[in-house]
């Protein structure tokens, strides 16, 4: 995932985008564009190896403003009826999940360049 986000233009250091193999370290400053949110984060120590995310909180800190992580919830709020299925369909099977989260990302990503 991470590597396909590199690939796209979403993770950048200053303004400019970065590869996966691009190295980087302690006090370094990325700009990671997720779900239509602008992500900051500053790395704080490196590890040599795959951890839980429990052990990955440590090493980075989030520079995130407020207004951002804010931003799905100011959006949505009061704007959107409760999502709803037919009867005699169940529940959303792991295919139809990945298909509505999927659809749910492009959508935002839609939406913000009508924004910018």
């Amino acid at each position: 995932m991470a590597t396909e986000a590199c690939r796209s233009g979403k993770v950048r250091i200053k303004e400019s985008t970065v590869k996966a193999s691009t190295l980087i370290r302690p006090g370094v400053h990325l700009k990671v564009r997720k779900n239509g949110f602008n992500l900051q984060f500053e790395v704080v120590k490196l590890i040599s190896k795959r951890v839980s995310a429990t052990l990955a909180q440590p090493c980075y800190k989030d520079l995130t403003p407020p207004e951002e992580l804010n931003k799905y919830k100011d959006w949505y709020i009061g704007k959107a009826s409760a999502e709803v299925r037919l009867k005699g369909e169940g529940r959303p099977t792991k295919r139809d999940r990945r298909q509505i989260d999927d659809f749910k990302d492009h959508y935002l990503e839609w939406t913000e360049e009508f924004e910018d």
